[in-house]
């Protein structure tokens, strides 16, 4: 089978790395100089650092004989067999329109290039799809086999081939790496692993934790892939909300079906970052709400007041209603309060 083009270029830059590896594991043997007393302390540093280069080597050949397999032959398997990927690093696209016809083609011409699997972990004679969900999901909707490529690999394996091969397509948004390493940091794996799969350092790690650690997923989920929306505004929206938390269930309203359905998702970025921009209404405090979820009142407290702020004709009722029923709250807050001091 002849290769494609991304996996000879992916082949091509291993290849290049091994050149600068070799390079600079020969250029640190010339430049030793005979022994001395300096050299002598230094050995041990230098032992390491040609230790380091040697598992890098090593890794490089593993990486790059996985990303090889796929030259190799693939087998049909049913698409009932295959589950996701416990890594998902895609959210769904603003509309179907290049899908539908990714899947024409697909229908017409047949499958081209196999996806790749691995061997399910926990569940014999299952598989979970490393790469090629839109070609299983193009199967999956027209009802016939899939042709993969099965392989046997950890999860830490995974995330680094499956990152390798998101890094060849450039596509994703920069929201999508952050939910990607989210879902990393949540099973587990390791931040160095994170930052081979990635490509990234531990800044920009930090930078994509102060977005997923603050903003949650169903927010993310709601907003979608948001191709044209970066790092430094996704970062913005994370501290914006930080400092604002009362905001949320005001971002999520503002993200219902029902107001966005229509929008493309870098516009309902900007949406939802309006609601964080936007003064606040009201002063902090807590909403009192009915058996239903209907609003009765605002209850403010602070050091120096508690405060009762009626929201609808139903709360004045309420804040009436509890005003009579303030004698019993206190004696049963007496009663309380003895049994705390007992």
């Amino acid at each position: 089978m002849t290769k494609s083009p991304k996996r000879s270029s992916l082949a091509a830059s291993f290849g290049l790395l091994a050149a600068d590896i070799n390079a600079d594991t020969q250029k640190s043997a010339e430049q030793q100089a005979p022994p001395s007393a300096s050299a002598r302390v230094g050995a041990g540093v230098i032992g390491a650092t040609h230790k380091a280069i040697s598992d890098i080597r090593d890794e490089r050949d593993r990486l790059l004989a996985m990303l090889e397999a796929g030259s190799g032959g693939s087998t049909e398997i049913e698409t009932s067999l295959i589950d996701p990927s416990p890594f998902p690093d895609r959210l769904p696209d603003d509309n179907d329109g290049s899908f539908a016809e990714f899947k024409k083609s697909i229908e017409e011409d047949g499958q081209k290039i196999p996806i790749q699997v691995r061997v399910h972990p926990t569940l014999t004679g299952r598989y979970q799809v490393i790469y090629g969900h839109r070609r299983l999901r193009a199967a999956r909707e027209l009802q016939r086999p899939v042709k993969a490529l099965i392989l046997e690999m950890s999860d830490r394996d995974l995330v680094v081939v499956q990152g390798i091969e998101n890094a060849a397509r450039q596509d994703l948004s920069w929201i999508e790496r952050a939910l990607f390493a989210w879902r990393m940091d949540e099973a587990g794996i390791r931040p160095r692993d994170i930052y081979a799969a990635l490509g990234i350092d531990d800044a920009e790690l930090a930078r994509m934790r102060s977005v997923y650690r603050i903003v949650p997923l169903d927010v993310i989920e709601a907003i979608g892939r948001a191709p044209k929306i970066g790092r430094p505004r996704w970062v913005e929206f994370g501290a914006s909300l930080k400092a604002k938390p009362e905001a949320l269930r005001a971002v999520r309203e503002t993200l219902s079906d029902d107001r966005v359905l229509r929008l493309m998702s870098n516009e309902r970025y900007s949406q939802a970052m309006g609601v964080l921009k936007a003064p606040s209404a009201r002063q902090p405090g807590r909403d009192l709400r009915d058996g239903r979820g209907k609003s009765l009142a605002r209850l403010q407290i602070s050091k120096k007041e508690l405060k009762l702020v009626p929201e609808t004709e139903r709360g004045f009722r309420f804040a009436a209603f509890l005003e009579g029923e303030m004698p019993a709250l206190i004696a049963k807050f007496d009663a309380a309060d003895k049994q705390d001091e007992s």
